[in-house]
């Protein structure tokens, strides 16, 4: 497993926990060094599991948002504690954090719904941030780390 794949599934266990114990933004200070001591003590990356879950927690109102837009039959308070969350880290690298490639985001999401979600989780993530960059490309919102790949193609023709 490579460490930025580790990373977000720290991030995704870490916001599975703030959402489940209706924790406040205090709280992140002792839901990190739960996740890191209990999880992967000896991990190296922990800078990255830090700053997307602050990152996510910080705009959470508005990743919901878009969630709700582009899931509209799925609200974000329906849907289950893992493939909310796992959504929530895919929103926010996806439209968010402008270092993570849209194809990238959108994969890693998918993996780690199949790996920690229901049987339906991978399509319904893979549906749901498919949209979401589909609708940014159709707007002109490339983020400039895709503006290069020649796979923003690949994942809209799979969407």
């Amino acid at each position: 497993m490579s460490n930025r794949h580790l990373a977000r599934t720290l991030t995704m266990q870490a916001l599975y926990q703030w959402d489940f114990l209706r924790k406040e933004k205090a709280d992140l200070d002792e839901i990190i060094t739960y996740i890191k001591q209990e999880f992967a003590p000896n991990f190296d990356d922990h800078d990255y599991v830090e700053s997307t879950f602050r990152g996510v927690i910080d705009n959470v109102v508005t990743i919901d948002e878009t969630l709700n837009t582009f899931a509209a039959e799925w609200p974000v308070e329906t849907m289950t504690l893992v493939d909310r969350n796992v959504l929530r880290i895919g929103v926010y690298e996806l439209l968010i954090n402008k270092k993570i490639p849209s194809k990238v985001a959108i994969n890693e999401a998918i993996e780690i719904g199949k790996a920690f979600g229901g049987d339906a989780s991978g399509k319904f993530i893979n549906g749901v941030l498919g949209a979401i960059f589909k609708d940014q490309l159709k707007k002109g919102l490339i983020k400039e780390v895709d503006a290069d790949d020649q796979g923003t193609e690949e994942i809209t023709a799979k969407n």
